[in-house]
């Protein structure tokens, strides 16, 4: 995700200083214009709009806290953006960290996934404050649709903002597995049907493309399953101690840790229609 959204910051000719744990996406985005720094701490040191795009909450930590995080060397002003889905807890303890040090610190998890990513397409949804969102607007702009960078409140807001998606989402590709199964076990063509439900109240995004993948069984990861059953960790932990009752959400999450198991972990989390459909006997397409 973060290598994609690097890039069109630079189709939109904005400077940019990157820094990985991984080589190959940094001397990709070199080759495109943009500079590598060593250190996360190197990058705050030059740069006023840091993004952070990590697995987890304490690879986030990590990344900001460590000894040559970016908190060694920030900057009065700065504004972090921290597009990863973390707990909102975590998300609350950092912006009150970055506060201290006299610069911002948003909350902006993200949807539309890989291809999201790749197009500029990104839905932001944003925590904290609204004067530090502004500052950065033409910087997400880049990387997402304008009238899609929704501030959805104080700090902690945008990853609460981000598990409702993931509930919203399992929820959603399960009954959509479900459906298919109902078809293919009656013999019916699954791609017709989805081409039916496309045309009436049952259409959404995920029937669209994630119905095709479960149809065709593509599951090149565009956000693979392991980080699906992290987010669903978050959700559920979230909707706990809201007392949110979650009985839906429960049998996802149970699926997706079965997805898991079953060794498709690095597939992509439309994969969870292969647990659907091992439940109900099928085999092959």
């Amino acid at each position: 995700m973060g290598k994609p959204m690097a890039l069109n910051l630079r189709k939109h000719g904005f400077e940019v200083i990157v820094h990985s744990r991984s080589r190959q996406p940094v001397d990709e985005l070199v080759a495109a214009g943009a500079r590598a720094a060593d250190t996360p701490a190197a990058v705050a040191l030059h740069a006023r709009v840091i993004v952070t795009m990590l697995p987890d909450g304490p690879d986030v930590s990590q990344v900001l806290e460590a000894e040559h995080g970016v908190f060694s060397a920030l900057q009065p002003g700065t504004v972090i953006v921290d597009s990863s889905t973390i707990a909102p807890a975590t998300a609350r303890r950092l912006a009150a960290e970055t506060l201290a040090r006299d610069a911002a610190y948003l909350d902006a998890p993200v949807s539309g996934g890989e291809i999201g990513a790749i197009d500029g397409t990104l839905t932001f949804m944003v925590g904290g404050d609204s004067t530090a969102l502004g500052q950065v607007l033409p910087v997400l702009s880049a990387m997402g649709k304008p009238e899609r960078i929704v501030h959805v409140g104080d700090s902690g807001a945008g990853q609460i903002c981000k598990a409702c998606n993931q509930i919203v989402l399992g929820g959603t590709m399960t009954v959509v597995a479900e459906a298919i199964a109902l078809a293919r076990k009656n013999g019916v063509d699954p791609m017709k049907v989805r081409a039916a439900l496309m045309g009436g109240f049952a259409q959404s995004r995920v029937l669209e493309v994630h119905g095709e993948r479960m149809i065709n069984a593509n599951y090149k990861p565009g956000f693979k399953g392991r980080l699906f059953k992290k987010d669903l960790g978050i959700a559920m932990a979230a909707l706990s101690e809201a007392g949110v009752p979650a009985a839906a959400s429960a049998v996802v999450t149970q699926l997706v840790h079965a997805q898991v198991a079953q060794g498709h972990g690095e597939d992509d989390y439309s994969a969870i229609a292969e647990v659907v459909f091992d439940l109900a006997g099928l085999t092959g397409n």
